[in-house]
C-alpha cells in the first residue's frame, strides 16, 4: 500500500522559470491565438460529449468545467514536460497530438469521470492514449501545480484568519478541517479488497483537507484505507506532528475583549479530538447558551470546508464516483492533482467556480463517528472563545 500523500511537500524547482514555460501573459500571440484556433478545430472533430445546459457557458467551459483563461495556464504549467515526452500520442486519424490537445483529453478525463473506452470514442483515440496522456499530464501537475498547495505565509494567514472571523465572528481561526471517502469499485476476489472495506462496506480511500476561507485546500493527506477513522489519520499526519512540536499554527496569540487569549486554532467536527489547536463543537442537544451559540457559530464557519470538498467531487468526477479497479498507489496522486486543479481555480479567479453549487454533503452515505478525546487545553480555549462570542451577542 502507498504511503499517504500530503499536501505540505515542499515544491520541487523547476528547470524552466514560469515565463519560459509559456506564461499565459495577454502580450503573447501564442496563447491569444493558438487556443482559439485550437478550439476551432478541435470541437468540429469532438462528438458525444455533453453539453451543459447553462447559457451562462460556453461550449468550451461546459466540455472542460473551467474558463479558457485557466486552461492557458494550465498548459502553461506543464507545457514542457508534456511537449518532450508526446512524440508517440496521436489520434487514430494519424494525427499527432498538440499540446492543447493533451491537456483537453488529462481534463476531459478528470472532470467527467467518463471511462477510457468513452472518453477515446468521443476524442478519436485509443483509450491506452487516453491513460497515457492522462498520467503524463497527472505527473507533471504534481511537480509544477504543487506551489498552488501550500501552508499559508504570515501574510496570507493574516488575511485568512480577517475573513473566517467575519463569516461568524471566530477570532484567529486558521482553517477548517475535514475528510471525505474516495470510493472505488473492487472485486471480492481482488487479494487486498479487504482492506479497502470500510465501515459502510464500501471499498475506499480517505482525503483529508485543511481549507481556508476561500475554500482552497492548504494542507491534505490521501492514501489511507477508507477504514481508518478520521482521527487516526490526522493523528498519523505531518500537520499534526509540526503542531504538537509547535512549529505549525505557532503565530501570535490574539488578546481580545474580556482579558482572553486566543491561540491559533484550527476548526473540525466530532471525528476529531478537542486539542490545544483544533476546536470541536460540544457534545450534547440541551446545552446552556454560550455553549450552544457556539455550537452555531462554529457550524456555520465549518461549513467552508464540506462546500470545499463537495465543490471538489463535483469539478472532478473521477473522484466523485465509484471509479473501478483503480491503481492504488496511483490513486493518491490523482488526488492531490485534482486538488491542485481545485486550487488553480480559485487562484485565478475563473467565473466558472461562481456556477457551481455551494452543496455540502460530500460524504453521503457515511454517518459521523466520535472521537470524544479531548485535552484540558482545548477545553480551556473553547470555554474562552464560547465566553467571547456571548460578550458580543447584541442584548
Amino acid at each position: 500500500m502507498m504511503g499517504p500523500v500530503r499536501g505540505y511537500k515542499k515544491r520541487k524547482k523547476h528547470d524552466k522559470k514560469h515565463d519560459e514555460n509559456g506564461s499565459s501573459a495577454s502580450g503573447s500571440p501564442h496563447n491569444k491565438e493558438g487556443p482559439l484556433d485550437w478550439w476551432h478545430d478541435f470541437s468540429k472533430r469532438i462528438n458525444g460529449l455533453q453539453q451543459s445546459p447553462s447559457k451562462a457557458l460556453d461550449s468550451f467551459q461546459s466540455v472542460f468545467k473551467i474558463s479558457r483563461n485557466t486552461f492557458e495556464y494550465i498548459c502553461s504549467l506543464v507545457k514542457e514536460d508534456m511537449k518532450t515526452k508526446s512524440a508517440h500520442f496521436i489520434f487514430t486519424s494519424g494525427k499527432p497530438m498538440s499540446l492543447y490537445d493533451q491537456v483537453a483529453v488529462a481534463l476531459r478525463r478528470l472532470g467527467s469521470g467518463d471511462s477510457l473506452v468513452t472518453i477515446g470514442d468521443s476524442f478519436g483515440l485509443n483509450h491506452s492514449t487516453v491513460s497515457q496522456v492522462t498520467w503524463r499530464f497527472v505527473e507533471s501537475m504534481e511537480e509544477r501545480g504543487l506551489h498552488h498547495l501550500q501552508w499559508p505565509t504570515e501574510s496570507e494567514m493574516a488575511a485568512i484568519k480577517s475573513k473566517f472571523e467575519q463569516v461568524r465572528g471566530l477570532p484567529n481561526c486558521c482553517g477548517v478541517i475535514d475528510a471525505t471517502h474516495i470510493t472505488m469499485c473492487l472485486p471480492a476476489s481482488e487479494p487486498s479488497s479487504n482492506v479497502w472495506l470500510d465501515h459502510e462496506k464500501n471499498h475506499s480511500m480517505v482525503l483529508q483537507a485543511i481549507v481556508d476561507a476561500d475554500m482552497r485546500f492548504r494542507d491534505i493527506v490521501t492514501g489511507w484505507p477508507g477504514k481508518m477513522k478520521d482521527w487516526l489519520v490526522f493523528e498519523s499526519s505531518n500537520f499534526c506532528k509540526l503542531c504538537d512540536k509547535g512549529e505549525r499554527l505557532n503565530g501570535k496569540t490574539l488578546h481580545v475583549s474580556g482579558g482572553y487569549e486566543i491561540r491559533e486554532y484550527i476548526i473540525g467536527d466530532l471525528g476529531y479530538p478537542l486539542l490545544p489547536y483544533l476546536l470541536v463543537p460540544y457534545e450534547g442537544k440541551e446545552l446552556a447558551e454560550p455553549k450552544a451559540y457556539f455550537n452555531r457559530q462554529h457550524f456555520a464557519t465549518r461549513m467552508v470546508g464540506q462546500r470545499a470538498l463537495m465543490r471538489l467531487k463535483e469539478m472532478w468526477k473521477i473522484i466523485q464516483g465509484s471509479m473501478w479497479r483503480p491503481d492504488k498507489h496511483r490513486l493518491p496522486r490523482i488526488i492531490l492533482v485534482c486538488c491542485l486543479l481545485h486550487n488553480i481555480v480559485i487562484d485565478m479567479e475563473d467565473e466558472v467556480q461562481d456556477e457551481l453549487s455551494l452543496a455540502h454533503n460530500h460524504d453521503s452515505g457515511y454517518h459521523q463517528l466520535i472521537c470524544g478525546a479531548s485535552d484540558a487545553k482545548g477545553a480551556s480555549l473553547r470555554e474562552k472563545l464560547s465566553l467571547y462570542l456571548t460578550r458580543t451577542l447584541p442584548p
